[in-house]
């Protein structure tokens, strides 16, 4: 029995060890102003500059490729990675999956993260909006009009709709924010509960809503343009959440 315990100590330390080397790396590229698509030295050297195993290189290496920290490129070897947040999309779609009731929580925690950053952006979004982005915003609307009077699915739209207000601010953290959690709205969504064609056509009338409060400058009335465009559907999930139910396909449009 004493034979098997030295093997119990180092599997419990190893993930540590993991971590360690991990951190180490990320400092590596920090403290040598590394940025995306940079080359890191080899494993060979890795292991000279922070003194550790090749196999802990490895798995440390492995956790940042899942983080997109760092890319593996077989037979190039390994760059910095685009630091994009697949990661958290991933986790929050796999969250929001395990059970129906998760899903309407998520969705609501998204729903309510992305009109913050709209809302509390406002101000920043109506400077930097062109006469080009709200030509291309009237457009877009148009387009969910007709697609939602042919019955067709407005959420492609929808989400061209808010990358393109977003766009103008030039804030990639912001962006991939946005479109990190409509990445996960529109995957956790489907399974829920449809909208009704009174519930789209409330969506093509909002926003107009918000594109005409740009168009005038009107802060004031673009915050309150988005809080009229959520209220829906946050009504519709805050229902589904109070009546504990396994629904099918809920708010597919925000």
């Amino acid at each position: 029995m004493n034979s098997s315990r030295p093997q119990e100590f180092r599997t419990a330390a190893r993930p540590s060890l993991r971590q360690e080397v991990t951190e180490a790396i990320k400092s590596y590229i920090l403290d040598n102003r590394l940025g995306p698509g940079d080359l890191l030295p080899s494993e060979a050297e890795l292991c000279t500059a922070l003194g550790a195993s090749r196999s802990s290189i490895r798995e440390a290496v492995k956790t940042l490729a899942v983080l997109d920290i760092v890319e593996v490129r077989r037979g190039h070897g390994t760059y910095v990675g685009r630091l994009s947040l697949s990661a958290l999309v991933e986790g929050l779609v796999f969250r929001g999956l395990l059970s129906p009731q998760d899903d309407l929580r998520i969705l609501s925690e998204l729903i309510e993260v992305r009109e913050l950053i709209e809302r509390g952006m406002a101000e920043r979004i109506l400077e930097a909006l062109a006469p080009e982005d709200l030509d291309a915003l009237d457009a877009l609307v148009d387009e969910m009009d007709r697609r939602g009077a042919a019955g067709e699915d407005l959420a492609e739209c929808d989400r061209a709709f808010h990358e393109r207000l977003m766009e103008p601010i030039d804030n990639k953290l912001v962006g991939q924010l946005s479109q990190a959690f409509w990445d996960v709205y529109a995957i956790v969504a489907p399974h829920l509960q449809g909208v009704s064609e009174t519930d789209e056509a409330g969506t093509v009338a909002d926003h107009r809503a918000i594109v005409r409060a740009a168009r005038d400058g009107d802060a004031a009335g673009f915050a309150r343009a988005l809080s009229c465009h959520y209220a829906p559907v946050r009504a519709r999930l805050a229902e589904a959440r109070a009546s504990d139910g396994a629904p099918e396909r809920a708010a597919r449009t925000a």
